[in-house]
């Protein structure tokens, strides 16, 4: 008598193969939504850090002293801030009050610290940076990560007075800011968030470096694994870009040829941990890392000395972490 498996091997030479090779039948894997999801009255608190710093070396460079001065100039940023979700309204879109709750800000121009501030340091008590700490603004998000709306005009009004930490904390409540902050650029479109492993969506970022001109990066973000953490699903994302020449007519008209004479060498990578059975982001990083490199022609040297080099440095990282 003919088996049944001997049967279908007969009539199914595919199924019959998938059968022999793992004894049962298989099934197809259902996509999962990567989207962000919103309650009424729910609470998250994250962490942030950030870094925007650029450099400049001189090496091989005989000058008089003090005429060329490198070093790093840029902002270091750590906030702790809590998520309370107020209201969601029929397309999903959230309305959360955030509340800054800690705060360090260092701020360096050419290796000098012009301010630092820690808001838990009794010290930094009065600094009017303080005034940030335990007050609130509040945003419009899509489960697509997008804002759509910001209301911070209370806060931004204290901080008047044209003093170094005034301009630092308005710089913090700046609407490009806050979109920084809060927008999760690494979640795919709302229309095309049915994703399983292996699956890939992507995006355009477009940067600006002063007299280097512009650069655009293609993210390129794949879906790595889907693994189960207790009883969650969580989605491991990588994200790689490429540069690109897609950039909008604006920044067209700013490009220079004065980084052409320089040349480039660069990594932008990034990694997203996404909890879809509760639409949080458990981690979201990202950095940049890009550096000009220009040396003196050879020719151009008269005697046996080192040719002279320029390296200009720019780190960019963010860093979104989960912590209750």
């Amino acid at each position: 008598m003919v088996s049944e498996k001997i049967f279908h091997c007969l009539t199914a030479p595919l199924t019959c193969l998938l059968l022999i090779v793992t004894g049962c039948a298989t099934t197809s894997r259902k996509p999962a939504d990567f989207a962000l999801k919103f309650a009424e009255k729910d609470s998250t608190t994250y962490k942030l850090t950030t870094i925007s710093e650029k450099s400049v070396d001189f090496e091989g460079m005989q000058v008089e002293e003090g005429k060329f001065k490198g070093g790093r100039s840029g902002n270091e940023i750590e906030m702790v801030f809590t998520q309370e979700i107020q209201g969601v309204d029929e397309k999903g879109e959230a309305t959360a009050k955030i509340t800054i709750e800690k705060l360090e800000y260092t701020k360096r121009i050419k290796d000098s610290v012009i301010l630092n501030f820690d808001s838990c340091k009794p010290e930094d008590s009065n600094n009017p940076m303080a005034k940030i700490i335990g007050q609130s603004y509040t945003i419009k998000i899509t489960p697509d990560g997008k804002i759509t709306k910001i209301i911070a005009g209370q806060m931004q009004a204290q901080f008047k007075a044209r003093t170094l930490e005034n301009k630092a904390a308005m710089e913090l409540l700046s609407r490009q800011a806050i979109i920084d902050r809060h927008a999760t650029a690494a979640l795919p479109a709302k229309d095309k968030n049915q994703l399983q492993k292996n699956d890939s969506w992507r995006s355009i970022k477009g940067l600006e470096f002063g007299l280097m001109g512009p650069k655009s990066y293609e993210k390129i973000y794949t879906v790595k694994n889907i693994e189960k953490e207790n009883k969650n699903k969580i989605a491991i994302v990588e994200m790689n870009t490429i540069p690109t020449v897609k950039m909008d007519e604006k920044r067209k008209d700013k490009t220079t040829d004065y980084s052409k004479t320089f040349d480039n060498r660069e990594t932008y990578t990034g990694k997203l941990k996404l909890d879809l059975t509760n639409g949080k982001i458990k981690e979201y990083q990202e950095q940049l890392n890009l550096q000009w490199v220009v040396a003196e022609p050879l020719e151009d040297i008269q005697t046996d000395r080192e040719p002279a080099v320029i390296r200009m440095s720019v780190i960019r990282s963010y860093k979104l972490e989960k912590i209750n």
